[in-house]
């Protein structure tokens, strides 16, 4: 448990928002063939807390030989998995927190090994 302690804290210093507005930590174990298609992390209106998703911070916890990119459709990026290897993104305009920005749609490649 202290190593989620551990990696809480410092998702709080890199983020500047305090673990009370968190969701749950999901984690996803891809193998060979796995994916996740083309999505959005944005919630509907949430008036509890945590409140509405509005931003994304994604740990990478092992390597990945072949595939396994997180790519962003609408920006023609792809980050490649790499351990340690953090990304953060928003996933609403900073004018208002309930408005989807559309370009953080993304997705999870294959793993090919």
């Amino acid at each position: 448990m202290s190593e989620v302690q551990s990696v809480t804290k410092k998702i709080v210093k890199v983020t500047g928002i305090p673990k009370e507005n968190y969701e749950s930590f999901q984690i996803l174990d891809y193998n060979p063939d796995q994916f996740y298609r083309r999505h959005h992390d944005s919630s509907v209106r949430d008036v509890t807390p945590p409140g509405p998703r509005i931003m994304t911070f994604f740990l990478y916890l092992s390597d990945v030989e072949e595939g396994g990119e997180t790519a962003f459709t609408e920006l023609g990026l792809a980050v490649k998995p790499k351990k340690g290897r953090a990304l953060v993104w928003p996933s609403v305009t900073d004018d208002d927190p309930e408005f989807w920005d559309r370009r953080m749609y993304h997705e999870a490649k294959d793993v090919i090994k």
